[in-house]
């Protein structure tokens, strides 16, 4: 009991009216953030359309700055202002800054990591964590991507430590492009591989002058091929994954060529 007394030395002895003004303050911090949000939420409304993102991000700043507030305006009423209980209380406050931010931390170092190995550069495509697109910016914490719906992606540094990374471009301007193609087993191998080399060679998006591939595996539901060809512009990846898809599918039907089915589950 005398250890616990000891280690809460540092608060003073509240009274009633400590009490009602701490209660005070706090809900004068939840009133105020409410009447915040309402009034830049309706701010944005009627402001013009391309200042209202701007307008909105005021309301998480505003919550920020009112809870530091009545942070600074508590403390007082709860610890003594002596020198020793205000370097406890730093000492408490800066432990538990370095736990709740040791994530952090390791985001920056892995950043910091990043960088200097040049694992990934701003115009790269790759996939890390499930998640593939067009490195846009790398920060003091995350990686920004774009993927292929126009969505950002943000991917923690921190994931180089326990995730592998793919980078398809790695610095270059195209990268190989992947098509793939599930056929049904009985058909020309060969005239199948070599009309899908002629695809490839026929795309606007081909680089000139690079090598086509053609790979094929069986399956237990038909004959899987890999049309890989290299792209001029590692942008243009899925327009030419469209592109040689559609035209081979058209070519393929009138040789007679059947696709792949998957088998049907028996109940």
């Amino acid at each position: 009991m005398n250890q616990a007394g000891s280690q809460l030395a540092f608060l003073k002895h509240l009274t009633w009216g400590d009490v009602a003004l701490v209660a005070a303050v706090l809900i004068g911090c939840i009133l105020l953030t409410q009447l915040v949000r309402v009034l830049v939420h309706r701010a944005a409304e009627s402001a013009p359309s391309h200042h209202r993102l701007l307008i909105l991000r005021a309301a998480p700043i505003a919550r920020l700055a009112i809870g530091l507030a009545g942070l600074i305006v508590i403390v007082p009423i709860l610890v003594e202002p002596t020198f020793d209980d205000i370097v406890a209380l730093a000492a408490t406050v800066g432990l538990a800054l370095a736990f709740a931010l040791k994530d952090y931390v390791s985001c920056l170092i892995a950043g910091v990591v990043t960088i200097l190995e040049n694992t990934y550069q701003p115009g790269d495509w790759i996939s890390i964590d499930g998640a593939y697109g067009e490195v846009k910016a790398i920060g003091m914490r995350a990686v920004h991507l774009m993927d292929s719906d126009d969505n950002e992606i943000v991917v923690p540094h921190a994931k180089l430590w326990s995730t592998s990374v793919t980078n398809d471009s790695s610095g270059q301007r195209g990268l190989l492009c992947v098509t793939h193609f599930y056929l049904g087993a009985d058909h020309d191998g060969a005239m199948v591989s070599q009309m899908l080399t002629e695809i490839a060679e026929t795309s606007p998006y081909w680089r000139p002058q690079t090598k086509v591939a053609v790979r094929a595996a069986e399956t237990p539901y038909g004959t899987h091929y890999k049309l890989k060809a290299q792209i001029i512009e590692s942008r243009d990846q899925f327009a030419m994954v469209t592109d040689l898809t559609l035209r081979a599918k058209a070519k393929l039907r009138a040789m007679g060529v059947a696709f792949a089915q998957a088998p049907y589950a028996v109940r």
